[in-house]
């Protein structure tokens, strides 16, 4: 049985939601993955318009040296989320977001372990943030970044699915952290590769062990 996750619709516009307000989010479900002290945690929230998305990422040193959209991010560090709202497994959306607040967003025609994918397609309208943020109960520093996913930025990946989605609607997607500790110095040196929903080989890219995103 694939793991789950509720969506849940947002009580609050859109710019609150952006920002990672307290009060705005307190609705969402949280889903928490990773060891400490790089332990990451998820929440959606859905309105008619858009899927909004938030992470908050335990870390103490995070770093970045890419600066322009579409680089290979995911040599660095990231969250990833990858969504397959018809779950053929095939032509999902895969967002990165660095602490940077740097994005990649792409088209993955294939997984692995024959992986295409095609970075000239765009979400629509994305809109991302990353701010500072602190977890009062770990007494960690982190970052947060937050995204709105426009329910017609995603075409062709819902294709044939009908957007927005209904209550008891079901998607696949995945989540992901890299973390690389030993800094641009040493970025291949004890890197963390952690998934939501763990993928059992060297690659993310791996549908069949999706989890069910089910929108209420």
């Amino acid at each position: 049985m694939p793991p789950r996750y509720l969506v849940r619709r947002a009580l609050f516009e859109s710019s609150a939601l952006l920002e990672a307000h307290t009060d705005v989010w307190a609705r969402a479900d949280s889903v928490a993955w990773g060891a400490t002290p790089y332990t990451t945690r998820f929440r959606a929230l859905w309105r008619d318009e858009a899927l909004y998305l938030r992470f908050d990422v335990s870390d103490h040193e995070p770093w970045h040296t890419m600066t322009t959209r579409d680089a290979r991010l995911w040599e660095e560090e990231v969250v990833e989320i990858f969504l397959d709202p018809a779950g053929r497994g095939v032509d999902y959306a895969e967002l990165e977001i660095s602490p940077a607040n740097v994005v990649c967003d792409l088209i993955v025609r294939r997984p692995w372990p024959n992986l295409d994918s095609d970075p000239a397609w765009h979400i629509g309208e994305l809109a991302t943030r990353v701010l500072p943020w602190r977890d009062p109960a770990a007494g960690s520093d982190g970052w947060t970044a937050t995204a709105r996913l426009p329910w017609n930025g995603l075409s062709p990946v819902t294709d044939p699915v009908k957007v927005p989605p209904q209550p008891s609607d079901v998607w696949r997607f995945n989540l992901f952290r890299i973390k690389r500790p030993g800094g641009p110095a040493r970025p291949r040196e004890n890197t963390i590769l952690s998934a939501w929903a763990p993928t059992g080989g060297p690659s993310f890219h791996v549908p069949a062990v999706f989890g069910e995103m089910v929108f209420v």
